[in-house]
């Protein structure tokens, strides 16, 4: 199987660095951005796999992103990575056209196995969201 190809996109210059360092080990990381405009800009430019992308960001939101990304029909699978637990943030990630949403509290146990399966087409949500 070809090594994914992940886009990173969080306003936290410090998770960027955590993130790229932790999943190189095992994705070909295809960059790291820190608002919403670049994530798009990027997406288009680079064509990445997945895009890991936080929701609340300076300028677009990752829901906006996510939104923008889904009405471009970018091949793009769009994965979240956020603090935000709550029922209204994830109807509205899905809703945006995301394939994936994992909490920052589980991004170790979940990061990876959720972009391989946004990856293969599946929809991932981290278990501890699971109602």
């Amino acid at each position: 199987m070809a090594t994914i190809r992940v886009l990173l996109a969080d306003d936290n210059r410090a998770m960027l660095a955590d993130l790229q360092d932790e999943l190189r080990k095992e994705f070909s990381i295809a960059g790291a951005v820190d608002n919403g405009e670049e994530a798009i800009r990027e997406v288009l430019r680079l064509d990445p796999d997945v895009l890991v992308l936080d929701i609340t960001m300076p300028g677009l939101s990752g829901i906006q992103v996510a939104a923008r990304l889904h009405d471009s029909r970018v091949r793009t699978k769009v994965l979240f990575l956020t603090i935000h637990e709550q029922a209204e943030y994830i109807s509205a990630a899905f809703a945006a056209g995301a394939s994936g949403y994992v909490t920052k509290r589980r991004l170790g146990a979940d990061l990876a196995p959720a972009i391989r399966q946004v990856f293969q087409g599946q929809v991932f949500l981290s278990p501890s969201l699971r109602r």
